[in-house]
């Protein structure tokens, strides 16, 4: 299904112009001189996001998500970091049901410019207890995620795969394990780049829609096993 044409909703080179600018003056009194021109990319972005939500829900139920739920807040949190810039250098949502606080694993799509723009899903920084059970699966049941992951559609368009692993077996695992790749990951994270060019296009609401239904298997099977299985105490 296509999504909705809407108001605001196609986004613009003045949006990456924005980006690039603020990646360049990276400071409060840059961002108040120029809050105009960040409302408007603001604007363009949420008007983008809802008309993902539209496509979205036309094979993912989004009960009361709205485009508030699923937009992350340009300023970063410098408490803890050596970097004192005030400001990330991309715009961010987590789309998918409850929006990016829901704790379940969503779609991540990622704005920046110069080639950064990304959309994303998968396991990452899963607690321990998630871990184990990701573990577990591949060690008991490989084939259904091998399923979702190895077909050939699902590798064209998500070539990338990012995430730590671990150097060596984990602890209760052979090194010789016939899935001891998969059994090493401490993250499992797929990834699909976009050029600007990409970006600019009008149909590009629709090509990142369609990247969505395309990891939804993926993240069904990571959210059943993480949260809609009985909860069991296991250990690493």
């Amino acid at each position: 299904m296509k999504t909705k044409n809407t108001p605001n909703s196609q986004l613009t080179v003045q949006t990456f112009d924005f980006l690039r600018d603020l990646a360049q003056n990276n400071n409060r009194e840059w961002f108040q001189a120029n809050r105009a021109r960040y409302d408007a990319a603001k604007t363009e972005f949420e008007g983008f996001v809802g008309r993902l939500l539209q496509g979205i829900d036309s094979f993912e139920s989004l009960p009361n998500t709205t485009v508030k739920d699923c937009i992350f807040r340009i300023n970063r949190d410098i408490r803890f970091s050596k970097d004192k810039t005030p400001y990330k250098k991309h715009f961010a949502a987590a789309v998918g049901p409850g929006g990016r606080h829901s704790g379940r694993i969503d779609y991540y799509l990622h704005l920046q410019p110069n080639g950064e723009t990304f959309l994303g899903a998968g396991m990452w920084q899963p607690t321990p207890a998630h871990l184990a059970k990701f573990r577990q699966e591949v060690d008991y049941n490989v084939d259904e995620l091998k399923d979702i992951i190895e077909a050939p559609e699902f590798r064209t368009y998500y070539p990338e795969v990012s995430g730590e692993s671990t150097k060596t077996a984990p602890k209760g695992y052979s090194a010789d394990h016939p899935e001891i790749d998969l059994l090493r990951r401490k993250e499992l994270f797929f990834i699909h780049r976009y050029s600007d060019k990409d970006v600019l296009k009008p149909g590009f609401a629709d090509e990142v829609v369609k990247g969505c239904r395309l990891i939804k298997p993926y993240c069904d099977y990571l959210n059943y096993l993480f949260y809609d299985e009985k909860d069991e105490t296991v250990s690493l």
